[in-house]
């Protein structure tokens, strides 16, 4: 079951540069994705490798952006892909932003957070 989910995607530091996405959740990605356009707006801040369903291993470039999901949201780090590569919405964003898909309904839930 594939979820997606609108979203927007921000300059940290001027939140009016922004461009809205469709993502596709991935409870398996780390990272969230997005394509080089939209990061032309975004400070590249190095690269990093990542391995990918084929189960090759590929360096992408990597930069921090605010990313909005149903009203809210939160800086995280992103990885910068070419415009062939699904726009995915990772762990590390949906747990940020307080929220987790629930693989039964297939939508976005709040996440029960927790400091022990």
């Amino acid at each position: 079951m594939s979820v997606r989910v609108q979203g927007t995607v921000a300059n940290p530091s001027e939140r009016g540069l922004r461009t809205g996405l469709e993502f596709i959740v991935d409870a398996g990605a780390i990272y969230t994705v997005i394509p080089k356009s939209v990061a032309e707006r975004l400070k590249e801040t190095g690269r990093r490798k990542f391995k990918i369903a084929s189960g090759d291993v590929v360096e992408f470039l990597v930069s921090e952006a605010y990313i909005i999901i149903n009203g809210e949201g939160v800086t995280s780090v992103v990885a910068i892909a070419d415009e062939k590569t699904p726009v995915l919405l990772g762990v590390t964003t949906l747990e940020l932003l307080g929220l987790k898909l629930d693989p039964v309904t297939g939508k976005l839930t709040p996440l029960e957070l927790m400091i022990l």
